[in-house]
């Protein structure tokens, strides 16, 4: 995947480079003497992807958000096979709809199972993200959506055992956009067996009472309050219309 920087959407790039295994691009980002202000773009498919950030220069007093550690998660220490590598490029979406946000919950397959988190997925051969997090939020959920925005980009580093038992050296990379759901219907997995257990919407005043996964409460903090506000926002244009 290559990250692109820029000043201003549509100007001319500052830099480029090509996401390496187990890197954070804000970190490396801020190598390069800027910080991140927020993702602009994502285009190009599985092979070819690449997400345009906007940034601007950096203070050298101001305090980067550290490098990227590598956690491990191996069981069983007496485990001495060299991981497999592994960098997984995958798409999200905070969803909103008249009830509430929309979750998945980890199965039994994951290391966190009856954690909850947000519904998306593997961005497969062929694909774009946004057409990626439209079809894994109807397979986790049975959810048709409208993806609106790319809003944040993520990063998570570890060595572990996958669902399917094999020691990976894994990177994961997660566009994470925000889709409003016109038509919510009660949630219901169609990918049975995988690292989806069950799937709910939650009340927007109850979010924070779910136990969420890490990486989804973080994003939901940042992004939930403002993107609650937006869609209240955008009913309250289209009853006036």
């Amino acid at each position: 995947m290559e990250i692109v920087g820029v000043e201003v959407g549509g100007a001319a790039p500052l830099f480029a480079y090509t996401l390496g295994h187990g890197e954070d691009p804000h970190q490396v980002t801020w190598e390069l003497g800027y910080k991140v202000v927020r993702p602009l773009s994502a285009s190009g498919t599985k092979d070819d992807l690449a997400v345009t950030l906007q940034v601007t220069r950096h203070r050298r007093a101001v305090v980067p958000r550290g490098p990227q550690r590598t956690r491990t998660m191996v069981p069983d220490a007496r485990v001495r096979v060299a991981p497999v590598f592994r960098q997984r490029l995958a798409a999200y979406a905070l969803v909103i709809s008249e009830r509430g946000i929309l979750a998945t919950e980890f199965s039994d397959r994951t290391a966190v199972p009856g954690l909850w988190s947000l519904p998306g997925g593997g961005i497969d051969e062929g694909e774009n993200p946004a057409q990626a997090v439209q079809r894994e939020i109807h397979e986790e959920t049975g959810q048709f959506v409208d993806v609106r925005q790319f809003i944040d980009l993520q990063t998570d580093h570890w060595i572990g055992m996958s669902p399917g038992g094999v020691l990976e050296d894994f990177h994961a990379v997660r566009l994470i956009y925000v889709a409003h759901c016109a038509a919510p219907t009660d949630p219901v997995v169609h990918d049975v067996g995988g690292t989806t257990a069950s799937s709910a919407w939650i009340p927007a005043d109850r979010w924070r009472d779910l136990p969420w996964a890490t990486g989804a409460r973080a994003l939901l903090q940042r992004h939930a309050p403002l993107q609650l506000r937006q869609w209240r926002w955008d009913r309250q244009q289209q009853r006036l219309t």
